[in-house]
């Protein structure tokens, strides 16, 4: 019985490990895309950084990327910056694989 409670103790630490791999991803991305569209918008290194902490605090209020969007689209439309939905989930899918490739990169 200890061989298939290993292998239960196994997947189950390898679940958490994928989980906690995709909350950093899916952080780190939400960070990417805030420093993008800081610099759309003409923000300075300083706004930027706050800017950037600001969409990774938007992803906690609901599940799914909606609220990032939202967000996201929000600001550079009221900043005067031509976009739309398309624009952004583009960018996101982009920056998502940038983030995995950074975090690979330091694991």
């Amino acid at each position: 019985m200890t061989t298939f409670d290993d292998r239960e103790k196994a997947f189950e630490a390898k679940f958490a490990r994928d989980e906690e791999m995709m909350f950093r991803v899916h952080a780190r991305r939400n960070r990417l895309l805030g420093t993008w569209a800081a610099e759309r918008m003409g923000l300075d290194a300083a706004e930027t950084e706050a800017y950037a902490k600001s969409v990774v605090q938007a992803d906690f209020e609901e599940a799914g990327d909606e609220d990032v969007i939202r967000k996201l689209l929000g600001d550079l439309v009221s900043a005067g910056i031509e976009t739309d939905e398309a624009e952004i989930r583009a960018a996101m899918e982009a920056k998502q694989v940038d983030a995995r490739r950074q975090l690979m990169g330091e694991a």
